[in-house]
């Protein structure tokens, strides 16, 4: 390597370096470096090389040794720390009665129900795809809250079966509460793939290893309250007609009602479908029209209000988060078990369908009218067009077979449960904080 400042070399050796295989490069204080061609194509391909084998020795520590790659999270379903994570998270505590698979366990519902039935003594295993739908930094921070509450989330797809056959066989789990899925009524327009994917070729995978595990485990899973499509008898019920979906979504879902049936039926697995009704609440979805309103309306932002045709307002029957986990958990606690074994039916199986949902409509122009007194802010209301993506009117939940069946009797009111929402995502994305820029750039569909 050969230098020069402005006086250091003649002007015409600094022409044969600039003409002989030498590069020129600017230091400080006016100060020149020719190195030689060569020497930097070698220390190029040794910073290739560098690079590849800090990958190689990373996949190595993550897929042989099950390093974690993120806090509570391991790649390597064939490492003894996997295997290790895994059945410390499957293990009951004392009081516990179960031991369950929760597909989805990152999400909004997922993280709350973990949580709930971690807390009781349950075992409980999450698995997880952490796809980016919504910014994934949130759902990471939820699997660190369920990380310290001891509970190990696989992050594998749905559809590997490799992935869900080593879990099977690893865990005698007594339950399944199936809540992965892709979701978005208007999303479904722009992907639909990855709803068949995800919704109705994930769930068809759970349920082929499900029939064939001995014991097989009774499954409780979300359908959604979108099933009702078209519908215009008000309240919804279970009985009611689900033929005329409204949504790519809403089809998806009823499918994995029909799959539920024919498995329940040819296999004899235990299941029970719970079709939700726009669930809200601290931790809850980006995507979701609570989330979104309230973040406009701190940001400034004008929010978006769809009405009907003839100018009717859209309605919702919002139902809080806390009014949902009671009903995921009374569902487990009540789910007889499969009554098949080795992929045969022995008898017949317990089928069963609920809404869970809060039984009083609000609309959505009085919603926003809750959010603002909260947020002590007003709102940029912006009335537009229903687009053509598959929403629905109106949404309204008949409850009475759950109440019934599961004693669930929704306790949470629109004005409380808003305000308890408001109160955690101004903690948790507070000025200043270490999320504040965690949704920059993100727009729901």
């Amino acid at each position: 390597m050969a230098s020069k400042g402005s006086s250091l070399l003649p002007s015409h050796l600094v022409k044969l370096l600039d003409a002989d295989g030498y590069h020129k490069a600017r230091a400080n204080n006016n100060h020149y470096y020719y190195i030689s061609r060569v020497t930097m194509r070698h220390t190029n391909w040794l910073k290739i090389f560098c690079f590849f084998s800090f990958v190689a020795i990373l996949a190595w520590g993550c897929f042989f040794q099950g390093l974690p790659v993120y806090p509570g999270l391991y790649f390597g379903c064939s490492s003894a720390a996997w295997r290790k994570a895994v059945l410390q998270s499957a293990t009951r505590q004392e009081g516990g009665q179960m031991t369950v698979l929760v597909t989805g366990a990152a999400g909004f519902v997922g993280s709350h129900v973990s949580l709930a039935l971690k807390s009781r003594g349950d075992g409980v295993v999450g698995l997880d795809n952490f796809n980016d739908y919504y910014p994934v930094a949130l759902k990471r921070a939820r699997a660190a809250n369920l990380q310290k509450a001891g509970i190990f989330i696989v992050e594998a797809d749905l559809n590997d079966q490799v992935v869900l056959s080593k879990l099977f066989s690893l865990v005698r789990f007594t339950h399944v509460l199936h809540l992965a899925a892709q979701a978005g009524v208007r999303y479904a327009v722009k992907n639909p793939l990855a709803y068949v994917h995800s919704n109705v070729g994930g769930f068809v995978t759970l349920l082929e290893q499900c029939k064939t595990s001995n014991p097989q485990p009774a499954i409780v899973y979300a359908s959604s309250s979108s099933v009702y499509g078209l519908n215009s008898k008000v309240p919804f019920s279970e009985d009611d007609r689900t033929d005329h979906p409204a949504s790519l979504y809403a089809a998806t879902k009823k499918a994995d009602e029909v799959l539920a049936h024919t498995y329940n039926h040819i296999y004899g697995l235990s299941i029970t479908a719970l079709r939700f009704f726009t669930v809200y609440g601290p931790w809850g979805r980006p995507d979701m029209a609570y989330f979104s309103f309230t973040r406009n309306i701190v940001e400034g932002q004008p929010i978006k209000i769809f009405q009907g045709p003839h100018g009717e307002e859209l309605a919702r029957d919002f139902t809080f988060i806390d009014d949902i986990v009671k009903g995921c958990v009374a569902s487990l606690d009540t789910a007889l078990p499969s009554t098949g074994s080795d992929g045969k039916k022995r008898k017949k199986a317990q089928f069963r369908i609920f809404n869970l949902g809060n039984t009083q409509p609000v609309k959505v122009g009085d919603f926003v009218s809750i959010l603002e007194k909260h947020l002590k802010k007003k709102a940029k209301r912006n009335v537009i067009p229903m687009p053509a993506t598959g929403d629905v009117m109106f949404t309204h939940a008949n409850v009475t077979k759950a109440q019934v069946a599961l004693g669930y009797n929704p306790m949470t009111d629109l004005d409380t449960g808003l305000g308890l929402f408001v109160k955690w995502y101004k903690s948790y994305y507070k000025h200043g904080g270490d999320n504040e820029d965690m949704l920059k750039g993100y727009k729901p569909y």
